[in-house]
């Protein structure tokens, strides 16, 4: 079973308790924030092995929280996540995300085995040293 930490970041209730099933099912212990700031406050006192983050946020949306976790945990490795907005197209969203720094992007509905796979590679990516940025899935 795997034994990794990873911290869930989505102003979407349940979608965090999606995503915390989903995770905890396959053997990971789950923390969750319900935005960018929750998400570096926990960062500042938990060990995390992974951040999945939530492009389109209150108080700190996903531009500031991976901007932030690459300057306070640069070689975490990161999930950028978005289903858009009205004006925000969630392809844009997610490319950004790949600039910014995510490892990895997902469009919402995030589907279980897509997930899983990304959790996987990038974490035994991580174990074995640094890892180039992945394809977009979704």
């Amino acid at each position: 079973m795997p034994s990794a930490t990873i911290l869930v970041i989505d102003d979407d209730p349940l979608m965090r308790a999606i995503a915390g099933e989903i995770l905890m099912g396959a053997g990971y212990t789950v923390l969750e924030a319900e935005d960018g700031a929750a998400g570096m406050a926990t960062l500042d006192v938990a060990p995390v092995d992974l951040i999945i983050t939530d492009m389109l946020m209150p108080e700190m949306d996903g531009v500031e929280s991976i901007m932030t976790i690459r300057r306070k945990r640069p070689a975490t490795p990161v999930i950028a996540i978005s289903a858009g907005a009205k004006h925000q197209p969630a392809g844009d969203l997610l490319r950004l995300a790949s600039a910014l720094g995510a490892n990895a992007t997902l469009s919402k509905p995030v589907r279980q085995g897509e997930l899983l796979a990304l959790v996987g590679q990038l974490l035994d990516q991580a174990r074995l040293g640094p890892s180039p940025a992945l394809r977009s899935a979704g």
